[in-house]
């Protein structure tokens, strides 16, 4: 590959300048020029995404976007994003994009991962988990091309504009590099936290590829480990389906996983005690905890992803609620809250959550992100401790507690509940 203004390979050392592909790039080049194993691939810059606004026009209309009222910037905030789903490639930008995506496919055949990675996604204070895309599966040039330019688009997506204004952030302040890697043909993925509020680390996993976990779409094997490394629990999930690439199955679309393999576990003993070590040298490499992700082939594991961890410390909750009956789940990480519950099992009943509630909802995808600033505990059936809601309840201090099985039918609507974000407890009164 070329040296280019617009594409970087991540094995070089320009992939580790966070101001120029992204910290989700940057983060991921550093934990390969650290030895761990990753899937490599190419980054198309900041640069590119600048380069896009100023051929198609844009950026007037990207800065009236951020400066006018709300009624009259809508206009522009839709004029900026259909431009970036619809408009053709600058030529100086598609050029090497297309050369780099050639080599990548020449080099490593298969199917590749579209990602992407703001110049403010995965830093201490904004992780943006699941406010923007991810593409699996993409094999022809058209569909890499438009999945470029939906990372691009997804910038000014309401959900992540929301989320921006809720930490102060304009969609000027940042730009959108691109993430371009092989995707494993994973036969297990997950994700990891390397410290956890009681001191140990945690490892989730499922079958398949990871966007299961992360959509909040299954409960997850859940693996306890203590400070020295060694496996202090094991429960398994309810991991009822499974997304695979297109060289396992017919297409990346959920597939039913056999009745056999719902409750057996995903990993061993010693490939957990693996993935520990990889947490650990990735708090070296980033300077403290971390938030991973990572996917097993046949090939063994390779890291995808490591972000910086938000570790508060462990509450003492209140002894009255030891009375109480109880449901365990998969700790979000973060503190001890209590309030009215509001039971919901779709996202059209959101509006019924009351400042103060604790949200219990059989859903638990990033598009609950907006109900966060004003609950108070959230328990959700499905997901787990490194789901993409999970990261931004651990952003707000929010106590979470997830695959907690029948809690929408257990939990009364309207009775007072305890979350406790750490063990990963839920009491309510009866």
């Amino acid at each position: 590959m070329t040296a280019n203004p617009f594409v970087v390979a991540l094995s070089d050392p320009a992939a580790l300048d966070a101001a120029l592909v992204g910290p989700k790039a940057a983060n991921q080049a550093a934990l390969a020029h650290a030895g761990l194993p990753t899937p490599g691939g190419f980054c198309l810059t900041a640069a590119a995404y600048h380069a896009q606004l100023a051929a198609l026009g844009l950026t007037e209309d990207a800065r009236k976007a951020v400066t006018l009222d709300f009624i009259e910037a809508r206009r522009y905030i839709s004029r900026v994003r259909i431009a970036l789903f619809d408009e053709p490639i600058a030529e100086a930008v598609r050029t090497p994009l297309l050369d780099a995506w050639r080599t990548l496919e020449g080099a490593r055949g298969g199917a590749l991962a579209v990602r992407s990675s703001s110049l403010l996604e995965d830093t201490a204070n904004s992780s943006f988990a699941g406010q923007f895309q991810t593409f699996l599966g993409i094999e022809t040039e058209a569909d890499f091309l438009t999945a470029v330019r939906a990372c691009w688009g997804a910038l000014w997506s309401s959900r992540a504009l929301r989320y921006m204004a809720g930490r102060g952030i304009t969609a000027t302040e940042t730009a959108m590099a691109v993430l371009v890697q092989p995707l494993i043909r994973a036969v297990a993925s997950g994700g990891g936290m390397s410290r956890t509020a009681l001191g140990g680390m945690s490892v989730s996993a499922t079958w398949g590829l990871g966007e299961a976990i992360a959509q909040g779409e299954v409960v997850p094997d859940r693996y306890d480990l203590d400070e020295s490394g060694e496996i202090s629990e094991t429960v398994t999930g309810y991991k009822f389906h499974a997304v695979h690439c297109p060289h396992h199955a017919a297409s990346a679309e959920p597939r039913e996983v056999a009745r056999e393999e719902v409750r057996k576990p995903c990993l061993t003993p010693d490939q957990v005690r693996q993935l520990a070590g990889m947490m650990r040298t990735a708090e070296t490499v980033m300077g403290g905890p971390v938030e991973v992700e990572w996917a097993m082939d046949e090939a063994g594991i390779n890291m995808l992803q490591a972000r910086p961890l938000h570790v508060a410390p462990a509450p003492v909750p209140d002894e009255m609620w030891l009375r109480h009956p109880g449901l365990r789940g998969h700790p979000g990480g973060i503190g001890w809250g209590a309030g009215r519950a509001c039971v919901i099992n779709c996202e059209c009943e959101l509006g019924r959550v009351a400042p103060g509630d604790v949200l219990v909802t059989s859903v638990a995808g990033p598009a609950l992100s907006q109900i966060l600033p004003r609950v108070a505990g959230v328990v959700a059936e499905l997901g787990g401790s490194t789901s993409h809601l999970a990261s931004l309840a651990r952003e707000r201090g929010i106590p979470m507690v997830l695959g907690v099985l029948d809690a929408t039918r257990r939990i009364p609507d309207g009775g007072q509940v305890a979350v406790d974000g750490v063990t990963g407890v839920v009491r309510w009164q009866v």
